[in-house]
């Protein structure tokens, strides 16, 4: 599979962002930090899965130490390593587990999204996971002080979930596709 550039997958990222996580407001509290610019994407080119978990260790370092002013929170993308989403879900566990080892519990948090993303018990067509769809496998790694501000201050946080769900089921996959995301699950 030909790698794509580093601009084109963030290209393809920032599209996602306008279009589907801000533009359908999947997450309310996306558009206030990338507006600022303080959406920091790091395309990785690691050859390995050990390489891959330390790259994602300098950036929950980085992130950390970060002025949450100039960067609040990463995408970390990586365009071929994991096409699998069985093999992505795992690795998301490794990747819980290191901000555990870089005592950033209750500092940091990490959220996944990949171009197969499934929730347990759908299947691979529901239109459900595409709540969680993004154009190549993706860890966003998230600080919990400024979730929790942002959770503060919007009505009812346990409800944008479902709301997501209806406003997928609304559009369905036609109006996903029509959005023109560009995804590494369709160029196979």
């Amino acid at each position: 599979m030909h790698a794509p550039s580093d601009q084109y997958v963030i290209d393809a990222t920032r599209q996602w962002l306008e279009k589907a996580v801000i533009g359908l407001n999947l997450c309310p509290f996306a558009k206030s930090v990338y507006v600022k610019n303080q959406v920091r994407i790091v395309v990785s080119r690691a050859r390995h899965l050990d390489a891959f978990l330390e790259q994602l260790d300098e950036e929950l370092d980085f992130l950390a130490a970060a002025d949450p002013e100039a960067v609040d929170t990463t995408l970390l993308i990586h365009p071929t390593l994991f096409p699998d989403f069985e093999h992505f879900h795992d690795m998301v566990g490794m990747a819980e587990a290191a901000v555990l080892e870089h005592d950033l519990e209750g500092v940091l948090q990490v959220a996944s999204f990949h171009p197969l993303f499934q929730f347990e018990g759908t299947t691979p067509d529901d239109i459900g996971n595409y709540t969680n769809r993004s154009p190549y496998p993706t860890l966003h790694l998230i600080r919990e002080a400024s979730l929790e501000k942002a959770v503060a201050t919007y009505p009812d946080p346990e409800a944008i979930y479902m709301r997501n769900i209806e406003t997928l089921e609304k559009m369905g996959l036609e109006g996903w596709k029509a959005l023109g995301i560009p995804t590494a699950a369709e160029k196979r």
